[in-house]
């Protein structure tokens, strides 16, 4: 038999079974994470560090993003107001998107994504003051990490078919290094320190791990499973 023969029959039967792992996972009546998911989902971590950065820039050497916060730059005020509470705004737009088009991801972490993004259109609707701090807006913020912290343990599946960014454990290591960072922050917050780079980190991993999800599930599902073109974005 020629070897581009049995190449072939090689490639034939690791699509079938590819197709089988997929089928066993989302059934015959679900569709896959649509391809659409990827763009909501890898422009929740650009415009979160787009705006925070184009914001410190116009706010000048007059802040520090070692010490000060994101929140600074989203007070009334600020240079960067319109800037910040715009990426804001965008962020919760595609966590808003990005939880509707996971289909694969178990329906509690979905609402906990949907919930996160919802939560960050509040906190850029209710900036903190130019000076001192904001009970409301800190509450809000708190909730709104607490959901996207605990997404990925809520989305995940125990089946061993699911795809690799809703197995167990490494949905449990996102939220549990999400929850060290948390702690890494108040605790530079209580001393001082550099609240800014804690709060940036852990922001920046929340922000990224949607992302890193759509694409276990796009690459779980197979070229031909995979969802609509790029029909909608953040």
């Amino acid at each position: 038999m020629p070897s581009g023969s049995g190449s072939g029959a090689a490639t034939s039967r690791w699509a079938r079974r590819r197709r089988g792992g997929y089928r066993a996972f989302y059934g015959e009546s679900v569709r896959p994470v649509p391809r659409w998911a990827l763009l909501s989902s890898v422009c929740a971590p650009v415009l979160l560090i787009a705006g925070w950065t184009v914001a410190a820039l116009l706010e000048g050497p007059a802040y520090d993003p070692v010490t000060q916060t994101i929140s600074v730059l989203a007070a009334y005020g600020a240079a960067g107001f319109w800037v910040m509470t715009g990426a804001l705004l965008a962020l919760g737009v595609c966590h808003v998107l990005t939880a509707w088009g996971l289909r694969a991801a178990a329906f509690a972490g979905r609402v906990a994504l949907g919930g996160g993004g919802v939560v960050a259109w509040v906190v850029a609707l209710l900036p903190p003051p130019s000076s001192g701090g904001s009970l409301r807006h800190g509450s809000v913020a708190v909730v709104g990490f607490v959901l996207l912290a605990v997404w990925p343990v809520l989305a995940a599946h125990r089946s061993g078919a699911a795809p690799w960014g809703l197995r167990p454990v490494p949905s449990l290591a996102a939220t549990v290094v999400m929850g060290v960072g948390a702690a890494w922050f108040l605790i530079e917050m209580q001393r001082q320190g550099a609240p800014g780079v804690a709060e940036r980190l852990v922001t920046t991993l929340q922000s990224l791990w949607p992302f890193v999800v759509v694409v276990s599930c796009v690459r779980h599902a197979g070229p031909e499973e995979g969802g609509g073109g790029a029909g909608a974005g953040c």
